[in-house]
């Protein structure tokens, strides 16, 4: 028995046991509120961010435990998803890693990324996998403005970049839009961030895409008077056997309304193709060539779209066997390339661009065919001069005529008569060998001066369009305010309604490249050209434009750009 100011060992255990115990739960119940204050923050985020989000949580280790899907995006379409095509996303994700979310995409699910936290300010959304080309031109279709040091920089120094480095700007150039971000959520890849605001969208729907060309329509001419007239005319006669054909009459009925569809139908084709003429289209060109074509049709009051009519494009596609497609994306690309152009994607073969500004075309042959001038053409061919040998034979065969006649009168009539009959026989036979000899001698003439035109001297093809469009004004082609470049992209825009054109075009420009390959021109060539002067006129402005093309030159922005496109296919923004 202890006495009253003694403790016992059951009294010194709850007096100090007990907070001891309380003191170690608090860790514990600490650990377990902050958790729970953690996670209900994370949820308000990716709430907030709309993001689907599971979350696990270890209150006694105080983990959190998050799954983000991962995603592969690509920009929407620019012509059907038009309102969310230029304008930004209205849930932006303040989360790290979710600049991405500042514009609006066409997204696919690839995957999970788990992450383990503790506090909110740890999340981390994952990036997104993306086609760089796509980005790039995405960000230039809304006004971004390409920085030469920033891409400079990443094709020389690649994944060692420094972070923060800005490869586009705002279009006043004050601002990052687009950046290289930290690489720790990339797996290898190259990271970029992105940033933008509303107020830099400086383009809109009706401006030409990268990647996009305008193809102007030819001008329309004005019909003759005497056009008019026999249109004017044509219904009336027309009609006629419409009169004449008898009501009771079942054949005469089906015969007209046989004739009638089909005057229709007729009808229909030919007003579709004019109204298609007189439009502008615009044709997209990627790495392998032409991908479509387009028309733009007139506004409704009710449409908040364009109407866009899709044009037939198979003939111009790049095939094995055909080189349709290749001559037509070669001449688009030159003619949507300047020494402004930022991003371009078909590239024109080599082959075709050594053609172009090799000299393949003899100065003769023009000249022969009638195409050229003698004036504009150095000295090629052999003169032929008789000096007086005509008129000295014409001399001497007068002078035999006077010989004989004068003999013939000192006969007897019987034999004048007799040597007349001779002598007009001998002259006639003397006029057709003179003939014949002739005639042999221009024909040996003609020959040698086509052979002396194959070997003239060379023009390449921008001098060679510059002649022959001069001959295309000379028979009123095309008109005299027109410049060659315009001109190409009239052919260019028929070159897609016209199939047979373009068969025709492309067939000369084949037959030409043929023999710039062999080393010259023979003589099934110049016939063959003889016989197509205006398709070879209009040969020679496609290939005049793609001998023009601005190349752009080592150390450019462009060329940075492009290098850096290529080294690169798929990146990941965030």
């Amino acid at each position: 028995m202890s006495d009253d100011g003694n403790h016992s060992a059951t009294d010194i255990i709850t007096y100090i046991g007990v907070p001891l115990a309380v003191l170690g739960v608090l860790p514990i119940l600490y650990n377990t509120f902050a958790t729970l204050v953690s996670l209900s923050r994370i949820k308000r985020m990716l709430r907030r961010s709309r993001l689907p989000a599971l979350t696990r949580s270890d209150i006694v280790n105080r983990i959190i435990e998050i799954e983000l899907p991962r995603y592969a995006v690509m920009p929407l379409d620019r012509f059907q998803d038009r309102a969310k095509y230029w304008t930004l996303s209205n849930h932006p994700s303040p989360i790290p890693g979710g600049t991405w979310t500042t514009f609006n995409w066409r997204t696919h699910s690839i995957g999970i990324k788990n992450q383990r936290v503790e506090y909110a300010d740890q999340v981390r959304q994952p990036q997104v996998d993306i086609s760089f080309d796509e980005l790039v031109c995405y960000l230039l279709d809304l006004g971004a403005v390409a920085n030469p040091h920033g891409w400079k920089l990443l094709r020389s120094t690649g994944l060692w970049t420094p972070v923060g480095c800005c490869l586009m700007t705002s279009p006043d150039g004050k601002e990052d839009a687009l950046t290289i971000a930290p690489s720790d959520d990339a797996d290898g890849n190259l990271s970029l961030a992105v940033a933008w605001s509303s107020s830099w969208i400086t383009r809109d729907y009706a401006t030409l895409p990268p990647y996009w060309v305008r193809l102007p329509p030819p001008p329309v001419k004005e019909p003759a008077v005497e056009e008019v007239q026999a249109e004017g005319s044509q219904p009336e006669s027309s009609a006629a056997p419409e009169y004449e054909s008898r009501p009771g009459s079942e054949k005469g009925l089906t015969k007209d309304e046989a004739s009638r569809g089909n005057s229709i139908e007729l009808d229909s084709v030919q007003n579709a193709n004019r109204v298609r003429s007189n439009k502008a289209i615009t044709c997209q060109i990627s790495l392998s060539g032409i991908v479509s074509a387009l028309t733009q049709q007139e506004f409704y009051s009710n449409q908040s779209t364009l109407n866009l009519d899709s044009l037939y494009i198979d003939h111009l596609r790049i095939t094995p066997g055909k080189s349709n497609g290749v001559w037509f994306a070669s001449a688009a690309t030159a003619l949507g390339t300047s020494s402004q152009t930022i991003l371009w994607n078909y590239k024109i073969p080599d082959e075709i661009l050594y053609f172009a500004r090799k000299e393949t075309v003899p100065c003769g042959v023009l000249e022969v065919i009638g195409m050229v001038d003698e004036s504009d053409t150095p000295e090629w061919a052999t003169k032929h001069n008789d000096y007086g040998a005509s008129l000295d034979q014409f001399t001497r065969q007068r002078q035999q005529q006077q010989a004989a006649m004068a003999a013939e009168a000192r006969m007897a009539p019987a034999q004048r008569e007799a040597a007349a009959r001779d002598r007009m026989r001998q002259e006639n036979e003397q006029r057709m060998q003179d003939m014949r000899d002739k005639l042999r001698t221009q024909q040996q003439r003609r020959d040698q001066r086509m052979l002396e035109a194959l070997q003239s001297p060379k023009w390449d093809g921008k001098l060679v369009a510059e002649h022959c469009f001069r001959w295309l004004k000379g028979r009123n082609c095309w008109d005299e305010k027109s410049t060659a470049k315009d001109v190409a992209g009239f052919l260019l825009h028929k070159m897609v309604l016209d199939g047979e054109f373009s068969s025709e075009l492309c067939r000369m420009l084949d037959r030409w490249k043929a023999w710039g390959e062999v080393g010259g021109m023979k003589k099934d060539d110049y016939l063959f050209l003889q016989e197509n002067q205006t398709v070879f006129s209009n040969a020679a402005l496609l290939v005049a434009l793609i001998r023009d093309t601005s190349v752009a030159a080592e150390g450019t922005v462009s060329m940075d750009l492009q290098e850096c496109l290529r080294m690169w296919k798929k990146v990941r923004l965030g």
